[in-house]
């Protein structure tokens, strides 16, 4: 299988190389390899000016399903997205504090938004002028999403959902200006049923409360947030139908942000393996496992090349996740191994009013935060679940 790309691709990689070398200087020179996750606290204001940046120049929403420029955005091809990932984190620009909004939010309103939500949200996510955040998770509904409890009551007297209950581990909650919220509306429902796909306003005093989670890595990019009467201004498709939208979201999740990040794991692999020569040592456990690493890296790649334009496929962001979540961890635990001794320092201190570690250095953050890579966006266990049922035609496990 030919995994290159055409002329057309390469014009644009030089295009999409000269427009970050132009743009990123002054203060966005500065914000420069700061973001993602594990380092969701570093420079977010810049990070924030940055994503009015970058719709100043349109390139944010290129995968969406609307015409040219319809919303201020150019579309590019598939592997023209590719092209442009690759550039952007090449040049380790600003991470994205505005990916959610752009590669989850706007695709569902796309596919069920009515004409006039996507005329209101989608224009000034293009722009990057709101940012979101997304509210799935409950304390007792993680993986097993369909036993959410935040529940919706219409008011009668404005027409107006108003959302009371508690979401967690909510990535980006404090910067955010919306949340997209899946809420029981319909009393006495469960599981799947009756459940809203709400727009909620993070802006509303008193009735929406944001609280930094403190990880073992000392970051606090996870936040629970809770809801007290908060007004939900917008339903996304039927009442009641929230579940087929938020699954239309979550087959969302994976697809060109794969190979991006996968630009990060290579820098990370690299510091690693760096790491590894500048000690001297020669055990040939330690090198077989790093070369193992770069070889499942490559294989990663080219899956996810392979399975980019696979469109239904239950599979694919299955198996993706699996393979991304099992490897970062495993250079976690390669990278406080090559370091040795130096590895268990202990942190610096913390206070609640400077709620970030900052005595952590990147083997020991890479170490901790990649100890959920395999929980977080769905459970190891989950994704087997789906591959068993949805791909191999297994029976369901009983509950």
């Amino acid at each position: 299988m030919d995994f290159g790309f055409g002329a057309e691709d390469e014009e644009l990689r030089a295009q999409a190389r000269a427009w970050l070398a132009e743009h990123l200087v002054g203060p966005y020179a500065h914000a420069v390899g700061l973001g993602g996750p594990g380092s969701e606290h570093e420079g977010v204001q810049a990070r924030r000016d940055w994503e009015r940046e970058l719709g100043r120049g349109g390139w944010i929403g290129q995968g969406w399903d609307a015409p040219d420029g319809a919303y201020g955005q150019r579309r590019l091809s598939l592997t023209g997205q590719v092209v442009w990932a690759e550039e952007y984190a090449a040049l380790r620009a600003p991470g994205r504090v505005g990916h959610i909004g752009e590669n989850l939010l706007a695709p569902t309103l796309i596919a069920y938004g009515s004409p006039e939500q996507q005329r209101r949200f989608l224009p000034a996510v293009a722009r990057g002028e709101e940012l979101w955040c997304q509210g799935y998770s409950e304390p007792g509904a993680g993986s097993d999403l369909a036993g959410i409890r935040t529940a919706a009551v219409r008011d009668p007297a404005d027409g107006l959902f108003r959302v009371t209950g508690q979401k967690i581990w909510t990535s980006l909650a404090r910067e955010a200006d919306w949340c997209f919220v899946l809420a029981r509306t319909e009393p006495g429902s469960k599981r799947h049923r009756g459940l809203s796909f709400l727009l909620v306003r993070m802006d509303q005093p008193g009735r929406v409360e944001v609280r930094p989670i403190r990880q073992m890595s000392g970051t606090a990019e996870f936040n629970e947030v809770f809801f007290d009467g908060a007004v939900a201004a917008e339903v996304v498709g039927a009442q009641g139908g929230g579940w087929t939208v938020a699954m239309c979201l979550l087959a969302l999740e994976r697809g060109v942000s794969t190979l991006v990040q996968q630009i990060g794991f290579a820098a990370e692999l690299e510091r690693v393996l760096g790491l590894y020569a500048a000690s001297g040592t020669a055990d040939p456990v330690v090198r077989d496992r790093l070369v193992r690493q770069w070889a499942e890296l490559r294989t990663m790649r080219w899956n996810a090349l392979r399975t980019l334009g696979a469109q239904g496929d239950p599979g694919a962001p299955s198996v993706a996740k699996l393979l991304w979540g099992g490897w970062h961890r495993r250079l976690g635990e390669l990278a406080v191994e090559v370091r040795g001794a130096a590895a268990a320092a202990g942190p610096g201190t913390w206070s609640p009013e400077l709620p970030y570690e900052l005595g952590l250095d990147g083997e020991q953050r890479l170490f901790l935060f990649t100890r959920a890579d395999t929980i977080y966006g769905g459970s190891d266990e989950i994704q087997r679940d789906i591959i068993a049922e949805r791909v191999l035609g297994l029976p369901k496990e009983s509950r």
